[in-house]
Formats: structure tokens, C-alpha cells, sequence
């Protein structure tokens, strides 16, 4: 069962939006995705490397069964950004960020940023204190985002070994060692803070 109730930008408050964005990003809408968007999803991550593309089912299934933990962004028609995450079982108070996707068209605009406070400001994850979220050493830009989402939340990063590149055989895959941002304010009060 689908458990999605989600704003949408047009209830958006003006703190949510980027500063000094211009007219054309007023028009930047975020909500929670549907299976309607899985294939563009799937279209998204294909543009965006390094990311690993996974099937179309995946996408299918992520924005099915954990809509409430990943959101879209896009503007008119176009999708613009995506973010997959899930609440990891044995930790209720931790959310696990997947794939965080934004299209070259949107780049350098903090959209990568936005949707991470728009997930946290959802009630569903209001228990959330904490993040976490694989990034291999290459990907500065990956990094830096949750670097600043860490200032902006006013909380320690702590990274630790987690996927060894030898445990992705022949692949050739980086190692992903886990980020942990945490522990944080609950997300309304932050969302006071960065007022």
C-alpha cells in the first residue's frame, strides 16, 4: 500500500526554495514519485554517470514500494532529479539514501540539496536522525553535497569502510565507504534554523 501523502512546490514555504534562484526555478516541482515515473527514472541515472544504472523494474518497484522514502524533482514536463532512499529496518532513526540524481540541465543549482531537506521535512520520516548513504572517493560532487547538508543540519560525518571494491568481482567498481550524518535535530526544527 502506497503511503505517499506528500506536498507538492505549489505548498511549498518560500524557505524551501534555493536562494537566489530565478523565475524559471520557481517552477521546479518535487514530490513523491509513482510507477508512472519509474521509466524516466530509469532515463535520469542512464544520463547521469557515475551512478549505476539498475533495471527499469527497480525503478518500478522503488517508486512503488518506497515512495515515501524517495522523491522527483522536474520542471513542466522534464525530470530533473530523483532520489531513492529507505528507512533501513533494524534502525528506524536512520535513513539510507541510495541514488541521488540530478540532470546536467540542473546542476549547480542545490536541487541535490533541496529534495534532501524536502525528504526530511516529510512526517513520515520524522523520527529520522540520522543519514547515511554510500560515496566512493571519486565523486566530489557527491560528497560535498552531503557535506554541506551535514553543516546545514549541524551534524557530524563520520565515514567508514563499507563495500570493498573486491566484493563487486569483475565489475570494476570503486569501494563505498558509508557516510553517516547524524545524530540531527528533528527535520521541522533544522528547517527553522536555515530560515
Amino acid at each position: 500500500m502506497r503511503n505517499c501523502k506528500t506536498r507538492t512546490t505549489s505548498q511549498l514555504s518560500p524557505s524551501d526554495h534555493t536562494e537566489g534562484s530565478d523565475d524559471t526555478e520557481s517552477d521546479l516541482w518535487l514530490r513523491a514519485p509513482t510507477k508512472f515515473d519509474a521509466a524516466g527514472i530509469h532515463t535520469l541515472i542512464s544520463e547521469c554517470p557515475p551512478l549505476d544504472l539498475n533495471s527499469l523494474y527497480t525503478y518500478l518497484l522503488l517508486s512503488e514500494h518506497f515512495c515515501a522514502t524517495s522523491v522527483v524533482a522536474g520542471s513542466a514536463d522534464k525530470l530533473l532529479g530523483f532520489i531513492s532512499g529507505y528507512r533501513r529496518p533494524e534502525a528506524a532513526d536512520t535513513l539510507f539514501v541510495w541514488q541521488v540524481a540530478v540532470h546536467a540541465d540542473a546542476r549547480g543549482r542545490g536541487l541535490g540539496q533541496r529534495m534532501l531537506r524536502y525528504l526530511l521535512d516529510r512526517p513520515t520520516l520524522e523520527g529520522v536522525r540520522y543519514i547515511e548513504t554510500t560515496v566512493g572517493p571519486e565523486n566530489q560532487a557527491s560528497r560535498g553535497m552531503f557535506a554541506s547538508l551535514a553543516r546545514r543540519l549541524n551534524a557530524p560525518v563520520h565515514e567508514s569502510p563499507l563495500f570493498d571494491r573486491s566484493l563487486f568481482g569483475e565489475h570494476g567498481h570503486d569501494d563505498e565507504p558509508l557516510l553517516r550524518i547524524g545524530p540531527f535535530r528533528p527535520a521541522a526544527d533544522q528547517l527553522k534554523l536555515a530560515s
